[in-house]
């Protein structure tokens, strides 16, 4: 057997499938098989992300009604977002520039600390009642209708937030192991427009008391304030903010070394541009990373085909890049993150952000990003307003949050380089990333290997490992719509090898079981599907 450390070339065969009836028999011509060639290279690490690399959100929108924070303490929300750690929680979003801390004395008597029986204690009795969980989950189903057309107006009303609001949050992070980061209001500002403050000052006075252990960024998309709010804010201004924030957070005894994370601006779009590059001109020096956001298209006029379309999922690569270069130009050697993001702007695109077939952006997004160099990718979101969520109205998973899941405990934070040959012009159906196995894992030994691939093709994909790799074990994870036919992309729910996905309890994942391959058997990945591969026995040394 040749040494892991060599470059590893596949052979990939696309089968193309003919329908011959309703029941959906086939044939396969020999005319119809493509050759693809893919290199898998484990003798070099491509890049180290952050072991956090998957975080997620949970959207302002929330606190616009307090009352709604109480969701946080559902036994079910915290067993699925518990189940995601390591992890950052990003509270932020339109709505946190439009939020005002208004302390009213009213929070928990109990005292968090970093006893594990004491923090117990606090999450079992904060736990929601069944009864009042259903009744605010129906009235989020209003709430969130409200908030949609708040958004579709771009009207959007002020909110105050009180010390309770506030003890949920850190709860539900704290409870389920999330490293929460709180997004402050920007938008209050000075009559000489500068960034005013008093009430954040307020804010982390009452967090320092409480001893929360948190991080912070100000502001969200400051390239659309003036259309927002009527306030503009140039990039030198806004790194001025960043700094006042910085300095106030150094006198701190609890807040001294925490994370300071920024600007969120939107994608690189004309002026969006020069604000970034002002910004890192003048607070550069203030923030832990530069974050931005991304959405592949506009929630309210996209298509099915868009979410399929290579040439819309390679859009990203030349944002990031522009990103990546614009931050190393001015701040070299700053990491840069995606500090929120999903498919569709404007609140995600109804029948499709949340269905299965969001996942081929989702699952691409994660390779890529990766691959290019990104630290961090904060999901957009877990909970809140829009129709992007990893949890339904009933807090059920929705296929990326069981997507997700999988990636959490099969990739590692070590990339590999995996390239895909075609002799052909055509975009690739197959898209293909690899990675060292997640080592926290001990269903593995030390040094295997994770591929994970997309298949954008309706047509069956046929992945054949050379001979000195036959003897391989091999562990398939295989999602596919849980609905046959044609309305199949649009379901809410998934299968794992077969077998629909759901939870076996509020406090129970049911068991994510790959399924073995025999030595030399072709690795086939079904049309329209996207898998996880564990190649048990590839002795990466890198991944060891």
């Amino acid at each position: 057997m040749k040494p892991a450390s060599t470059a590893v070339s596949t052979i990939v065969t696309l089968v193309l499938f003919r329908a011959l009836c309703a029941e959906a028999k086939t044939v396969i011509s020999v005319e119809d098989v493509q050759s693809i060639r893919v290199d898998l290279d484990l003798s070099n690490v491509v890049r180290r992300v952050d072991e956090r690399f998957l975080s997620v959100a949970i959207d302002a929108s929330l606190i616009a009604e307090e009352k709604f924070m109480n969701l946080l303490n559902s036994p079910k929300l915290r067993t699925l977002a518990k189940a995601l750690i390591p992890a950052f929680l990003r509270f932020g979003g339109t709505k946190q520039d439009f939020m005002k801390f208004n302390p009213r004395g009213r929070y928990f008597q109990a005292r968090e600390n970093s006893s594990t029986a004491v923090l117990g204690n606090v999450c079992k009795r904060l736990e929601l009642p069944p009864l009042l969980e259903n009744r605010l989950k129906q009235e989020w189903v209003l709430q969130s209708k409200t908030l949609l057309q708040e958004e579709l107006e771009g009207k959007y009303k002020k909110t105050k937030f009180s010390e309770y609001a506030v003890d949920l949050l850190y709860a539900f992070a704290n409870c389920s192991g999330l490293d929460l980061i709180f997004g402050l209001n920007a938008l209050l500002r000075t009559s000489e427009n500068t960034w005013d403050s008093t009430n954040a000052e307020l804010l982390l006075k009452y967090c320092e008391s409480r001893e929360y252990v948190m991080s912070w960024e100000l502001g969200n998309e400051p390239n659309s304030y003036e259309k927002k709010a009527g306030i503009r804010v140039d990039g030198h201004q806004l790194g001025q903010d960043f700094v006042h924030l910085h300095q106030i957070l150094q006198e701190s005894a609890v807040y001294n070394s925490t994370g300071l994370y920024g600007p969120d601006i939107g994608q690189p779009r004309d002026h969006r541009k020069d604000l970034l590059t002002g910004f890192l001109e003048s607070g550069a020096e203030a923030i832990t990373a530069c974050t931005w956001h991304h959405y592949y298209v506009n929630g309210r006029d996209t298509s099915l085909e868009d979410f399929l379309d290579p040439h819309v999922l390679d859009t990203l690569a030349t944002k990031i890049n522009e990103v990546l270069e614009t931050t190393e130009s001015v701040s070299p050697g700053k990491k840069v993150w995606l500090g929120e993001t999903s498919s569709a702007y404007g609140g995600g695109a109804f029948g499709l952000s949340d269905t299965f077939v969001a996942g081929f952006m989702w699952l691409d997004k994660l390779g890529l990003a990766a691959k290019l160099g990104l630290d961090v990718v904060i999901r957009q979101v877990l909970i809140g307003s829009g129709t992007y969520h990893l949890v339904d109205d009933n807090l059920d998973p929705l296929p990326d949050y069981w997507l997700s899941l999988l990636y959490k405990r099969l990739v590692g934070p070590e990339v590999l380089k995996a390239e895909v040959h075609t002799n052909s012009g055509q975009k690739k159906p197959i898209r293909v990333y690899l990675h060292c196995t997640n080592r926290k894992s001990t269903h593995y030994r030390q040094g295997a290997v994770t591929l994970f691939a997309l298949n954008l093709n309706k047509n069956e994909a046929t992945i054949s490992l050379p001979a000195h790799m036959a003897n391989s074990t091999i562990e398939e994870f295989v999602l596919q719509s849980a609905e046959a036919g044609e309305q199949s992309l649009y379901s809410r729910s998934v299968k794992l090898n077969g077998q629909v996905l759901k939870m076996v309890d509020d406090r129970t994942l049911p068991p994510l079981e790959g399924r073995e391959l025999p030595p030399g058997a072709h690795i086939k990945l079904p049309g329209f599907s996207f898998a996880f591969y564990v190649l048990t026995e590839a002795r990466a040394p890198l991944c060891k």
